[in-house]
């Protein structure tokens, strides 16, 4: 059982993140901006991404962010995983992938509603494309 230390997630895009399991204030980086996951925990093991954003600076995002009271109280939030990320358009990117694979239940805005929805990013969605040019082909375009 991995309560501490390290997690992977996956995007849609296939790439893996590592995330760092942070339970306290005291885990969380400073000066430092990155990506950032509400995660549920059921049966120790098994875990449930409830929300994926992104800071400048996390410690100054997380200690007092709107959204981790309803994910703490209403959704069952356990713990929160942090990932530094140095640049702001990679943070941009990463965000939309894990958002678009993970499918989080508090976020609603980026996750792909149809299939023809492809990422804004540009990598992430030449690599859509490249999965998905076959299923594109067969179906036809709407108006």
């Amino acid at each position: 059982m991995f309560l501490f230390g390290h997690r992977r997630w996956r995007g849609e895009s296939g790439t893996h993140y590592r995330f760092k399991i942070t339970l306290t204030e005291n885990g969380l980086p400073k000066d430092s901006g990155g990506i950032y996951v509400f995660v549920r925990r059921r049966l120790g093991v098994i875990l449930e991404p409830l929300y994926v954003g992104k800071a400048a600076n996390l410690r100054g995002r997380l200690v007092g962010h709107e959204k981790w009271s309803r994910a703490y109280w209403w959704y069952g939030a356990t713990e929160r995983h942090v990932l530094r990320v140095h640049t702001e358009t990679d943070r941009r990117r990463i965000e939309e992938d894990l958002i678009r694979g993970l499918k989080p239940v508090m976020n609603d805005v980026m996750i792909p509603t149809g299939a023809r929805d492809a990422p804004s990013d540009p990598k992430l969605r030449w690599r859509w494309f490249e999965r998905n040019w076959r299923r594109l082909a067969r179906q036809p375009k709407r108006a």
